[in-house]
């Protein structure tokens, strides 16, 4: 599976990062509402967990944040790198799924980690990696594929399953084969208090108004129905 994704968005890397400047579910979906979870970041260090090619690092960059990112993508960490030329070596390759080796305990104010959990069958080192670099009271800020969306949208048969599907974007280039996993909300929702956290707050966003000049088929669907759901969590 680690290497069906790694192919995957290493095919569609460069073509990503120039669509989600603009792309509706990433400029005017995802990313302000996930943005909006977050405090004022001035000053604080913040963890960019499976960064991509660094759009959400360099919003934070750019209200005075100290951002570390790393994505399992090496193009993807390239393109990151390129958008933030002055902080270069603050990106780095690594996989999500694996002990954070290179991070000292409580050495985050936040970890930011946007739409990238679903590629994990299991959470909980990960939560509990999250955990361990994250100060007393930190935050933890995710989007997550909402788990009712991704239901309907594979005809799952078994909701309480954790099942690996997989669907083709067609929206960043050539077509490309995308692979995940799909769960129930408990299994998102009890990796997160399971592990360190309680959860202070969940949003099922809606587009911004922007979104509907771009794609006004999507900005009247996600007006009835969320594909993608946002927590903050806190450590405990």
């Amino acid at each position: 599976m680690k290497d069906l994704i790694l192919k995957a968005y290493e095919q569609m890397a460069v073509k990503y990062s120039e669509l989600i400047e603009y792309k509706p579910h990433n400029a005017h979906y995802d990313r302000p509402n996930t943005l909006r979870l977050l405090p004022d970041v001035a000053g604080k260090k913040i963890l960019d967990a499976a960064c991509g090619p660094g759009k959400y690092a360099e919003a934070l960059l750019a209200q005075g944040a100290e951002v570390t990112g790393f994505d399992l993508s090496p193009t993807m960490v390239s393109l990151a790198k390129q958008r933030n030329p002055q902080h270069q070596d603050n990106f780095y390759v690594h996989d999500l799924a694996t002990p954070f080796e290179q991070l000292s305990d409580g050495s985050f104010d936040i970890v930011l980690c946007a739409l990238a959990l679903h590629y994990l069958p299991d959470w909980t080192l990960t939560i509990q990696e999250f955990c361990r670099v994250l100060t007393p009271q930190g935050l933890l800020v995710v989007s997550i594929e909402h788990p009712f969306f991704e239901y309907n949208y594979f005809k799952s048969t078994n909701y309480f399953d954790i099942e690996h599907v997989k669907c083709v974007w067609k929206g960043f280039g050539q077509p490309v084969e995308i692979n995940s996993f799909r769960r129930p909300l408990n299994e998102c929702i009890a990796p997160l208090t399971d592990n360190g956290f309680y959860i202070d707050k969940l949003v099922e966003p809606k587009p911004t108004p922007e979104f509907e000049a771009l794609d006004p088929k999507h900005f009247k669907e996600l007006n009835e129905f969320p594909a993608f759901m946002c927590i903050r969590a806190v450590k405990k």
